[in-house]
């Protein structure tokens, strides 16, 4: 029976400048077991470059980097700041990501891990009032809720180590975005009245983000000279232009004055991390994901060794449904109890990618019962608040990334003078052990709160190669980014279009709650039903979630196909080599 394994990539890239090393022994990877994986062998170069994202305002400005002679990694920073411009409710400068890079001339990976961090002055029990309770909002309105940001320290690593483009050429996109504006659109507006009084608190934010502290109309210009000044430092200074100098003293002036805990110091000590990512096998393909403190290489890859146990294609459709809901739960399980900052706790990766583990959490699937999550042995007690895109350039080189503030509009609050919206990231640790946090997520002690410790993610860049070609995908979702990816690999692995891995209905299970949450229309009458008698409980959720953007090259032909989901209002774009 075909299955999974999981180990670092080979990063054969050595960067220009010093960085961090990961602690790749901690997480109990051996580098000699690399050659277990050799990387899927070049077929040339593809026909087509191609940028999928979620803005149509990124995609062109992704494209036209390329076009003037940039390469995917300085896309990549382009389109990450022009995000971070027209898409506030997603992502921006004062959030993090990952960055999954493979490089053409090497076919070595690394991801970059911009993730952010706490605060030096951080405590365990920081969200707890004096009876130990959770403090209603604490960790996700204002600045208190506010990690270190990483993206800024991220864009800049990339540019300097990967790209070929100064960051003056790669942040004018976004510069000029932020002066000439964006048009407010439905989904700005839904996520702006979600977060409505998040940002009326914020005099910075709501004059930036609101039209006469309500929410804008549609069609409104959304102009932010602010952030244009901030992005120009950057492109001045680099790394000194956000983290030290006049942002920086703004930055933390502002999150004080409004009672949060940022100090100068923790904007100087914070450091990008390259890292391995985790990489196993599925059914001939080699999958390459995000590697902690996200959550999703991990949980992808243990699903997929447990559905490699089993011949899904050959079930019908509530059986399938049926056993891949079941091995959800179990990942996710371990998502919970196992998974943090690998910087900071002993993580058992080698444990809970084995193939014997993955028949130990198998075995206990029936069939034709769901199994309750509360009787699943050892457990101890993220939306469209997100974006990804996906890049291929014409010389090989491509890039998934996805990058966050946590909740819509993160912590609602703005710096004064920056036009930096701050994250929420702090909600992502687990601020009790087993208290939900806004995705419903639980956790345990790896994903406690400490000073300058990364929070659990669930953010899953992902590769998936194989002779047959690459799959550049990724999506945003909150707790569900996980599992769409995995619905969009199983497509692909199952020879579908890449318009179909990004189109296809989502169904999730996150362990607790005990449910299987749908999207409208996901499964037909007859098959919930089916669940049900199973034991199932299924919830339909009020609207589509995610907004997947892909990419996919095929060796075979040689040929190119990009697509960006229909539930959101990305653009897919490809520019053919001449």
């Amino acid at each position: 029976m075909p299955n999974t394994s999981a180990l670092p990539a080979n990063n054969k890239h050595q960067p220009h400048g010093s960085l961090k090393k990961a602690p790749a022994l901690r997480w109990g990877f051996f580098s000699l077991c690399l050659l277990l994986f050799p990387l899927a062998g070049a077929a040339g170069q593809p026909r087509s470059a191609a940028i999928a994202t979620a803005h149509p305002d990124a995609s062109r400005a992704g494209m036209k980097i390329l076009e003037a002679g940039g390469n995917a990694f300085d896309a990549a920073v382009t389109v990450s700041a022009a995000l971070a411009v027209v898409e506030p409710y997603s992502s921006g400068l004062g959030g993090g990501g990952f960055w999954l890079l493979h490089r053409a001339d090497t076919q070595g990976e690394v991801m970059i891990d911009g993730r952010e961090k706490a605060p030096l002055a951080a405590t365990r029990d920081m969200y707890l009032d004096d009876t130990g309770k959770p403090i209603a909002g604490a960790s996700v309105n204002g600045p208190l809720a506010a990690g270190i940001p990483g993206e800024v320290a991220a864009l800049v690593h990339i540019a300097d180590n990967y790209g070929r483009l100064p960051l003056k050429q790669t942040l004018a996109p976004a510069i000029r975005l932020a002066e000439k504006g964006f048009e407010v659109d439905e989904h700005y507006r839904r996520m702006a009245a979600f977060r409505l009084d998040a940002l009326r608190a914020s005099p910075a934010a709501a004059r930036q983000f609101l039209k006469d502290n309500d929410v804008p109309p549609v069609g409104y210009i959304v102009r932010q000279p602010d952030l244009a000044k901030t992005l120009r430092f950057i492109a001045d200074q680099g790394r000194q232009g956000f983290y030290g100098g006049e942002v920086a003293r703004r930055m933390v002036s502002s999150v004080r004055a409004a009672d949060g805990i940022w100090t100068e110091k923790d904007l100087q000590a914070y450091q990008i991390v390259e890292r391995p990512p985790i990489v196993g096998k599925y059914r001939g393909w080699r999958v390459v994901s995000a590697a902690p403190p996200s959550s999703g290489g991990i949980v992808l890859l243990e699903m997929l060794n447990m559905l490699a146990l089993q011949d899904i294609g050959k079930m019908n459709t509530v059986d399938r449904i049926h056993y891949v809901v079941e091995v959800m739960r179990r990942a996710y399980r371990d998502r919970a109890q196992w998974l943090g900052d690998g910087d900071f706790v002993q993580l058992p990766v080698q444990r809970l990618l084995s193939r014997e583990y993955a028949r130990r959490m198998a075995v206990g699937i029936d069939r034709e019962r769901a199994t309750p999550s509360r009787q699943l042995k050892s457990f101890r007690a993220e939306g469209q608040d997100t974006t990804h895109f996906s890049i291929l350039d014409k010389e090989g080189n491509y890039v998934a990334a996805t990058l966050s503030i946590n909740y819509p509009f993160g912590s609602g609050f703005v710096a004064e003078g920056t036009g930096v919206l701050l994250n929420d990231e702090m909600d992502d640790f687990s601020i009790k052990p087993g208290v939900a946090n806004v995705y419903g997520l639980v956790g345990a002690e790896a994903n406690a709160i400490e000073p300058g410790k990364r929070m659990l993610s669930s953010m899953s860049p992902t590769f998936l190669e194989s002779d047959q070609g690459v799959a550049i995908l990724g999506t945003p979702g909150g707790s569900r980014i996980i599992t769409m990816v995995l619905i969009g690999l199983l497509e692909a692995v199952d020879g579908k279009s890449a318009l179909e891995w990004v189109k296809q209905p989502r169904f999730h299970h996150q362990y607790l709650p005990d449910e299987i949450q749908l999207e409208p229309g996901g499964f037909s009458e007859e098959l919930r039903l089916e669940l049900e008698k199973r034991g199932h409980k299924v919830v339909v959720k009020e609207r589509p979630w995610g907004n997947m953007q892909a990419v996919f090259w095929n060796r075979k032909e040689n040929r190119v196909e990009v697509a960006s989901d229909p539930r959101g209002g990305g653009l897919a774009i490809k520019a053919t080599n001449k």
